[in-house]
């Protein structure tokens, strides 16, 4: 089987989002082909260079959503007449405006969309889809929209669907810097558009195309499976949606208001779209419902980890420092370590002998700023308690980094301590939590994100902002050995039993051949020496059961049944450029 990986800002650059999970789904299903197309974000992010790619990887093919490439193209007045219909369109959507509200032209103009102007009401999803894919045509007509989607007319058009009649109270109140923003947002958005990757040499040769994430990065996805009928599965790990509702919370209300529009409408598309929709957890899971993905398609698959390196500490009979809690984790506001420290000085009236470990390296710089807060905060808490006027004191919160003599492994980091904590006030999929259960730790964490689904009952839970309620949960676990090992031996065997690579590997191994089992064949793919390829034919071909009738692999070596659309196609691979 051929899969399209589509990523924005993860694999296969060092640094981003999705790599690491990405690199062990392409390692653990060696038997098959990964055509990876990804966006980066950022010069930085491809300076970084790549992963190392596993054998497996035909090819990677890069475009960048942080550069605007100018690609040169002058649109005809047709052209133009279209693409204001098409992006007129899209804007009025967004605004809530009614139809070809944003569009100066009247009679409106033939698509091979559907068309947008005449005919029958359509439905606010069916205006998106039309006028995103007009616009996609479009490119693929001209060669490209980059010129004209950051052209003064289409700014000048968001403003028409501004101003309409019926567009939401936001939309009419955008100033010109409001709609400036928007508009480059927007640009930066639909830049696949303009890519070529949508031929019978691109994303027309594999047999499924699976997007790493929601937003952008699945936007490639949905115009493979337009032009050339590719089946489509989404991935989310966190959805961009929700993402955008935590991010830049001073934007104007006008700018928020019309990108969540965007980013909503195309999380709808592309759940529509897709065949079947994964999430990391079930606090994600209810954000697509909330978006609109049908329960049919949805399923669960957990984020797989190592257990090896966990499985020494874990296996341990040896007892940590008792009187020791330890925070693993990325130094950032969003981890709230203030009420951890607040917490902790609750904890020391209670038990004295009592230390924390906060280990973790600041994440940029904002999380050094915070760090440096922290520090200063745990000296005024916690003044050094000299046993003499000449001897120095000694803190009971230290702060550290793997990768030291003490703390060489983040295991070794779980291993120092009776309990792990996790103070957070946002989080997504527990990582740092799940690498404590793999290490059989008893745990307390705060209720955010995806923690209870993960713990199960395995640990304690609190209030996130609550340092007395945290405090007294530590000290519960403190004082009682026996339930700390109760809680860390079942930790552990859930951990096993639901978060590890291999369960994350078979579930999408099995996600693939359904999805690939009900799509029909677009075409016959023939090798170099002219022998078709496999999955050139459905997934029930191999099935191993005695057919009745001529064998589908016979038929496709002799030119592909009947109803197959298009002669055959020989496919050229390109061999995969060298990670670095």
């Amino acid at each position: 089987m051929r899969i399209g990986l589509l990523t924005e800002g993860g694999y296969p650059y060092v640094s981003g989002d999705a790599r690491l999970w990405c690199d062990r789904l392409v390692r653990g299903l060696a038997q098959h082909e990964f055509d990876v197309y990804a966006l980066s974000r950022s010069e930085h992010q491809e300076d970084e260079g790549w992963v190392p790619l596993s054998p497996n990887v035909r090819r990677v093919r890069t475009a960048p959503l942080w550069m605007a490439e100018d690609d040169e193209v002058v649109l005809g007045r047709r052209a133009r007449r279209r693409f204001t219909e098409y992006f007129g369109e899209l804007a009025a959507v967004l605004c809530g405006g009614p139809k070809g509200a944003a569009s100066p032209a009247a009679g409106g103009v033939p698509s091979t969309a559907g068309g947008l102007s005449g005919g029958a009401p359509t439905s606010e999803e069916d205006r998106f889809a039309n006028a995103l894919y007009g616009l996609a045509e479009l490119a693929r007509e001209e060669g490209g929209l980059r010129g004209a989607l950051r052209s003064e007319a289409a700014v000048r058009t968001l403003e028409r669907a501004c101003r309409a009649p019926g567009a939401h109270r936001a939309a009419r109140e955008a100033r010109v810097p409001d709609l400036l923003a928007v508009a480059a947002h927007l640009e930066r958005a639909l830049r696949p558009l303009s890519l070529d990757w949508y031929e019978d040499d691109g994303l027309g040769t594999v047999d499924l195309c699976h997007a790493a994430s929601g937003g952008t990065a699945a936007l490639p996805g949905l115009l493979a499976r337009h032009f050339t009928g590719v089946p489509l599965m989404v991935t989310e790990y966190g959805v961009r949606l929700r993402t955008h509702y935590l991010t830049a919370p001073d934007a104007p209300p006008a700018v928020r208001s019309l990108l969540a529009a965007f980013q909503g409408r195309l999380a709808a598309e592309a759940y529509e779209r897709a065949e079947v929709v994964t999430a990391g957890n079930t606090h994600t899971r209810r954000w697509q419902e909330r978006c609109g993905a049908d329960r049919e398609k949805l399923r669960t698959v957990y984020p797989g980890m190592e257990a090896r390196p966990f499985a020494e500490v874990g296996e341990s009979t040896d007892c940590a420092d008792p009187y020791t809690l330890v925070w693993v984790g990325r130094v950032e506001p969003a981890k709230d370590l203030v009420s951890l420290l607040h917490a902790f000085a609750e904890v020391r009236k209670q038990e004295p002998r009592t230390r924390l470990r906060i280990v973790g390296a600041p994440a940029g710089p904002e999380g050094a700023a915070y760090l440096g807060h922290c520090r200063t905060l745990a000296a005024q808490l916690f003044p050094d308690e000299a046993e003499g006027p000449h001897a120095a004191g000694d803190n009971p919160v230290s702060f550290e980094e793997v990768g030291g003599p003490e703390l060489p492994a983040v295991a070794d980091a779980h291993a120092s301590g009776a309990v792990t904590v996790l103070s957070s006030v946002v989080e997504g999929f527990p990582v740092g939590l799940v690498e404590a259960m793999l290490c059989g730790r008893a745990t307390v964490s705060t209720d955010v994100g995806a923690v209870v689904e993960v713990i199960g009952g395995t640990g304690l839970v609190v209030p996130p902002r609550n340092p007395r309620a945290l405090a007294d949960a530590c000290v519960a676990l403190l004082r009682d050995p026996q339930r700390r090992a109760r809680l860390g031996a079942a930790a552990r065997a859930r951990a096993l039993e639901l978060f590890t690579v291999e369960q994350n590997i078979e579930a999408f191994h099995g996600i693939y051949l359904e999805i690939v089992s009900h799509a029909p064949v677009r075409r016959v793919l023939l090798d170099g020496a002219g022998a078709p390829l496999p999955f050139a034919v459905p997934a029930e071909a191999h099935v191993p059961v005695r057919w009745t009738a001529a064998s589908p692999r016979l038929a496709a070596a002799r030119g592909g049944p009947g109803w197959v659309a298009g002669r055959p196609v020989r496919a050229t691979p390109v061999p995969a450029p060298e990670g670095a």
